[in-house]
């Protein structure tokens, strides 16, 4: 009788193991969206004091030299040139007033120009879903990871209106090696205010979002000077939020 009884034990047991198998990863997938929840919520009226990739990258920067540091100040909306908010939406998002944070045509169109020339040539990521990568995950390329992406993007787009969406990018943006941010990049590159900068200025610093690193070492490529010229033809079209 008792053996049968610790023979019935086991199965329960065995059932309980495996229910608890998928419980714990639920609940820690709810336990982090919650954080990433709350803190989008709290940044509704308060700044961002660093993102996932400012830290990393200070991080790679500490590893060659320990006293190594950002270059980043926050500034208010009001005080970024419109030429530079014109330049990155004709750059990055020329949609980015109208979607809900995502823009599925783009990204199609992506998909297809990529699978073309066999090789990734173009994104389709917007503005706001560039901002939950910078915010919160790493440069990594992962379907975890972009799945991820899109939740904390409709986060955003749920909580901030695109005004302050667009303000907290504009403000933690990497624009080079250790530069973050449309100030940090005025005065690198110009030695002028974020406010100051004219329609040139500003488009050039819109081409070098895609790879600013490499254009920080590499400031007068062929290509960045003829991409700028079209986006400088295209910033009179871009509906600013």
């Amino acid at each position: 009788m008792n053996a049968r009884r610790k023979g019935a034990a086991r199965p329960a047991s065995r059932t309980s193991w495996i229910k608890w198998l998928f419980i714990v990863p639920v609940l820690a997938f709810i336990v982090v969206q919650l954080y990433f929840f709350l803190q989008i919520w709290w940044w509704i009226d308060h700044n961002p004091g660093s993102t996932s990739f400012m830290r990393e990258q200070l991080s790679s920067l500490q590893e060659k030299n320990p006293n190594a540091s950002l270059q980043h100040t926050w500034v208010p909306y009001n005080r970024i040139s419109n030429n530079l908010k014109r330049a990155i939406i004709a750059s990055e998002d020329a949609n980015f007033s109208e979607h809900d944070g995502v823009d599925w045509d783009a990204l199609q169109k992506a998909y297809e120009k990529n699978s073309k020339k066999q090789k990734v040539v173009a994104g389709g990521s917007t503005i706001t879903q560039q901002l939950a990568k910078n915010l919160f995950l790493s440069g990594s390329r992962s379907y975890v990871r972009k799945g991820q992406e899109l939740i904390i993007t409709y986060m955003l787009e749920s909580l901030l209106d695109k005004q302050r969406i667009f303000e907290i990018y504009l403000n933690v943006v990497e624009f080079g090696t250790g530069i973050f941010g449309a100030e940090a990049a005025s005065q690198h590159y110009y030695r002028v205010s974020a406010a100051g900068l004219n329609a040139g200025q500003a488009a050039k610093l819109a081409v070098m979002l895609p790879n600013p690193r490499f254009y920080d070492r590499h400031r007068d490529t062929g290509y960045l000077t003829r991409r700028t010229g079209v986006i400088l033809r295209r910033m009179g079209a871009a509906e600013l939020p």
